[in-house]
């Protein structure tokens, strides 16, 4: 029992890793920090290996999660950063004048974001991202509409502004 368990374990590795260290890598600009997520996620899929039913969709919906939580620590470290250096004159690009889509996807409400993360950057269809997320496939619709036209409309509003 133990055996074929690593041996599963270790099919789904080799056949899910690379997609999903890759989509990471989309998130958050930086190979060793999309490994360390992708890593993670694993060994939390590992640790509920009988309880869970859906492996792919816990691995996605998990590593969303902590590319979430490191998009908050490097937001916070940003802002520390320009304190320190506030009286140096020396300020980082700010969200308004940095109109990246994954700044703006960021930004986004949970409700929201989770479903465009899964939709557009995983290739999931809707009826799985649905079924992750546990809402109604007109409900991951209407999420997904309701993020584009945030996205649309921010985006306008900083390029409109840009000199």
């Amino acid at each position: 029992m133990k055996r074929s368990r690593e041996k599963a374990a270790s099919e789904l590795f080799a056949a899910l890793y690379p997609r999903l260290a890759g989509w990471c890598r989309r998130l958050v600009d930086d190979d060793g920090t999309a490994h360390e997520i992708a890593s993670e996620a694993f060994t939390r899929l590992w640790a509920r290996w009988t309880s869970v039913d859906e492996p792919r969709g816990f691995l996605y919906v998990t590593a969303a999660n902590l590319v979430r939580d490191h998009w908050r620590r490097t937001e916070r470290e940003r802002r520390a950063l320009h304190r320190v250096t506030s009286e140096a004159a020396v300020r980082p690009p700010t969200e308004q004048t940095d109109p990246s889509v994954r700044l703006l996807v960021q930004s986004l409400p949970e409700r929201l974001r989770v479903p465009i993360l899964l939709h557009y950057y995983a290739d999931m269809p809707i009826r799985e991202v649905s079924s992750l997320t546990g809402r109604k496939e007109g409900t991951v619709k209407a999420d997904l509409h309701a993020a584009r036209e945030l996205l649309r409309v921010h985006l306008r509003r900083t390029l409109d502004h840009t000199p």
